[in-house]
């Protein structure tokens, strides 16, 4: 989701009986429900926002009918995302709130609090951008102090967590691909081959020990900016429903998402000064360039189960499948 902006269109008598049930299953009054309407930029889960008479707003996100097109790991996502808010809470990280059960149901809804802010990186000036970096440093540092029961996707989509995190992230890997192959996904290189360089690297995944909270997917559209103060600040870090528990490297990827995190003083910084631990090490560049290929490899194939538009396939192959290239190439040449 780009950012918890409203779309164009309202919602409809459909949409206010299942966003009353939602809000009965919480404990919240129903019949204080006042307007629901969608949230623009969402591209897999529905997503809603209540207002309610006493002026509160929520988030409702519902996911897609089971039988939708997808990739392998996106099953039962929400079950993932309101693992997220809740460890988010729990070290002071702005998020969104999970309202309701300890658990979402499988294929069920979730409903969340509302943050404020949107998605407006590109109106700060330099020294809003390099402050609110430091910051965001120290939130993601905090979310990495969180320790998962196991590596993996918390949704079970691609079957129990892992005890050691070679093992869940090859798994992730070999289920992307089989995803590419099903799809017949367009990559630049043939799939047997991203495999072969793939398994290059794997063996630097086993410096990971310990299971960390990685929410994957913070680019600037799901990184809230919030001005209804004196000073800008996060607001919120948004749609974690991609979480896994695995190695902290993993985050920096959508942190510079076509990008490098090397070249984020203020981030690294921030980061660091909040108990963040990274070092650049030889293993280390090469997980990471494991990382950025799997990002990159589920940008370019989830355009075919999500049928995207021309315009933003052409867009996805110019500026995703040359980074893809490097990544891989990292692997077998060293290049860091």
């Amino acid at each position: 989701m780009a950012e918890w902006a409203p779309a164009t269109t309202g919602g409809g008598v459909d949409g206010k009986e299942r966003a009353r049930r939602a809000l009965d299953a919480a404990g919240l009054p129903a019949d204080a429900l006042t307007d629901c309407r969608p949230l623009g930029g969402g591209t897999y889960n529905t997503v809603e926002e209540l207002r309610l008479a006493d002026g509160s707003r929520y988030v409702l996100k519902i996911p897609p009918p089971r039988t939708a097109p997808g990739l392998a790991h996106e099953r039962d996502l929400l079950i993932g995302e309101a693992r997220f808010c809740r460890a988010a809470a729990s070290v002071g990280v702005p998020a969104p709130g999970a309202v309701g059960p300890e658990t979402a149901p499988p294929n069920g809804h979730l409903l969340l609090t509302y943050c404020p802010g949107i998605s407006a990186w590109g109106d700060l000036d330099r020294a809003e951008r390099a402050r609110l970096r430091r910051e965001l440093g120290g939130h993601v540092a905090r979310l990495h102090t969180v320790n998962g029961p196991g590596f993996g996707y918390p949704s079970g989509a691609l079957g129990p967590l892992a005890a050691d995190w070679r093992t869940a992230f090859t798994t992730m890997y070999d289920a992307l691909l089989a995803d590419a192959r099903r799809f017949h996904a367009w990559l630049p290189r043939p799939v047997d081959d991203i495999a072969r360089t793939a398994g290059t690297a794997y063996d630097t995944l086993e410096e990971v020990a310990v299971p960390r909270l990685i929410h994957f997917d913070l680019w600037d559209g799901n990184i809230l900016v919030d001005r209804t103060a004196q000073e800008a600040r996060i607001g919120g870090l948004i749609d974690g429903e991609r979480m896994f528990w695995g190695d902290p490297l993993a985050d920096f990827v959508s942190l510079a998402l076509l990008g490098d995190i090397r070249d984020d003083a203020d981030f690294l910084a921030g980061y660091r000064e909040a108990g963040g631990e990274v070092e650049f090490t030889p293993a280390a560049r090469r997980r990471l360039g494991l990382y950025r290929s799997y990002l990159y490899l589920i940008m370019l194939i989830e355009v075919v189960p999500r049928t995207a538009g021309d315009d933003h396939v052409t867009w996805v192959r110019e500026a995703v499948s040359p980074q893809l290239e490097a990544a891989l190439d990292e692997l077998t040449e060293g290049h860091f």
